[in-house]
């Protein structure tokens, strides 16, 4: 019995090694030197790339750095700009013709759940007001992540983070897709009534959507893969869910688009790409299409 609980005990610590992984090198397929793939939570503070093992030398070993985006672009006035813009909903719209007055309620008690107050202050009203449901999603998300981490920093987060000292090392910087791009596909994707019918799901379901929030955030800071996947492959079994079409321009497309673009970056320059973790496993995730052209993906411990 005891030599069956320590062989027990010897395999989930193996599977826990293997799970626990967010640092990637990629050889092979005839580039003269390695890249590499970092996995980051966009939620995540600049100090954790720290807690990754290899990341530090791999970011000195090679000559360019590959975010999702360019964040220079996404923080010049120019980019922000476009941002706003691309949050707020068409002249002459507005929140009550979406919503129902049940609706509304809800939306207002969530608000000031996370915010301490409502579209019923007129300084709220003024802002929120005027986004489209999408953004309010996203904005009402990150206070409620902002109420779980009392220490979040926006402005000192890990994307940024491995951009900026690669600058400060004279590497250059890139990114797969342009922010135009990026506003359409998280901003601009689905209609305001499918808009609306997500951040109204996300109200219906505040305890399942937190347990979520803190099941994503305890994978990610455990570095455990096969749970991030978990997490992203959750489903309800309802409207609630994204659609496979849905899935397919957020996820799976762009994990394809990025595969097709890296044979050209890497040949050119060692790079470190550094894309949300959640486009990293998976039958159709970066490390499966990458190994399915040919290259060798492995593990940095």
């Amino acid at each position: 019995m005891k030599r069956i609980l320590i062989t027990l005990s010897l395999l989930l610590f193996t599977v826990v090694l293997v799970n626990a992984q967010l640092l990637y090198r990629v050889s092979g397929n005839g580039i003269e030197k390695c890249s590499y793939i970092v996995g980051t939570y966009h939620l995540a503070p600049a100090s954790f790339a720290d807690s990754i093992p290899g990341a530090k030398s791999a970011l000195e070993e090679v000559e360019q750095v590959c975010g999702e985006v360019d964040m220079v672009d996404m923080a010049s006035p120019e980019g922000q700009a476009k941002v706003i813009q691309a949050m707020m909903l068409p002249e002459g719209k507005s929140l009550s013709e979406l919503f129902s007055t049940d609706e509304l309620a809800k939306l207002n008690a969530f608000m000031m759940n996370v915010l301490g107050a409502d579209l019923s202050n007129p300084m709220i009203a003024a802002q929120m007001g005027k986004m489209t449901p999408m953004a309010i999603q996203n904005q009402l998300q990150l206070l409620q992540y902002m109420k779980m981490v009392p220490n979040f920093n926006p402005a000192a987060l890990i994307d940024s983070h491995f951009q900026q000292e690669a600058m400060k090392m004279g590497k250059s910087v890139m990114g797969f897709e342009t922010l135009d791009f990026q506003i359409s596909v998280l901003y601009k994707g689905a209609t305001l009534q499918r808009q609306k019918e997500l951040l109204v799901c996300m109200l219906d379901n505040q305890e399942y959507n937190m347990m979520l929030m803190k099941e994503l955030t305890r994978a990610y800071f455990t570095q455990d893969m096969a749970a991030i996947l978990g997490v992203v492959e959750e489903k309800l079994g309802n409207g609630c869910d994204t659609t496979p079409e849905e899935d397919e321009a957020l996820v799976y497309g762009r994990n394809a688009d990025w595969v097709e673009k890296i044979p050209s970056i890497v040949s050119d320059k060692s790079t470190l790409f550094v894309v949300g973790a959640a486009h990293l496993p998976g039958e159709r995730g970066v490390i499966k299409l990458l190994e399915a052209k040919g290259y060798r993906v492995e593990a940095v411990n």
